[in-house]
């Protein structure tokens, strides 16, 4: 069992990678590599997708990779279990917003655009700790209730338009989405290797998954 989190030069995968690996040997999911080699991705188990950065240069930098044939095969024609991570999540919807239109993977029924609360006085990134609102039930959501805590960083929000796709959401003013899901995809806005008990759980749970 290999579980492949895909390098295309967009953000420190470090605390990513041991927080899967500690996982992975918690529940018997095989090996996690950090990697760029399309023939990993191509053979793998499991695919994670991070990302940090804008939507346009993760995109551009995603798909002038080696590994987005290999990733769109794996997710696409194989049904290999998919994660996307921030602004990995992100790049899952139709479209993103930020600076200028761009094409998402298309996985996800929604589009990203920025973060605009209600109260004027809340900040944007919307930054730190907030309290999950479960929506729809799915097994990466096991031993996970309404109120547990996860860590964001983030200025844009997928806005999804089929809300069977969303799992998720937090409150700032106004929904947030939190955690996406779509067959044998799910996409989380927050940073599970960030988010202590509660995100260690939601690894585990997806290393565990078989759709």
């Amino acid at each position: 069992m290999l579980t492949a989190i895909i390098d295309y030069e967009s953000g420190n995968l470090h605390s990513a990678e041991k927080a899967f690996q500690r996982m992975a040997l918690e529940v018997g999911a095989g090996d996690v590599v950090v990697t760029a080699d399309p023939d990993v991705i191509a053979g793998a188990d499991r695919l994670v997708l991070p990302g940090d950065g804008a939507f346009p240069a993760c995109a551009a930098a995603l798909r002038s990779s080696g590994a987005f044939a290999a990733m769109v095969e794996a997710v696409e024609v194989k049904a290999r279990p998919f994660l996307g991570i921030c602004v990995g999540m992100q790049l899952m919807a139709r479209e993103g917003l930020e600076y200028a239109p761009t094409d998402g993977l298309g996985w996800i029924d929604g589009v990203v655009e920025r973060i605009t609360p209600s109260d004027r006085q809340m900040k944007v990134p919307h930054m730190g700790w907030n309290d999950l609102v479960i929506d729809t039930p799915h097994p990466v959501l096991d031993g996970i209730t309404t109120g547990e805590h996860a860590y964001f960083v983030h200025s844009y929000q997928m806005r999804v338009d089929t809300s069977a796709q969303r799992l998720a959401h937090v409150d700032y003013g106004g929904d947030v989405t939190a955690i996406v899901a779509r067959d044998t995809m799910v996409g989380f806005q927050f940073h599970p290797e960030k988010s202590a008990a509660t995100g260690l759980r939601m690894i585990a749970n997806f290393l565990a998954w078989t759709p």
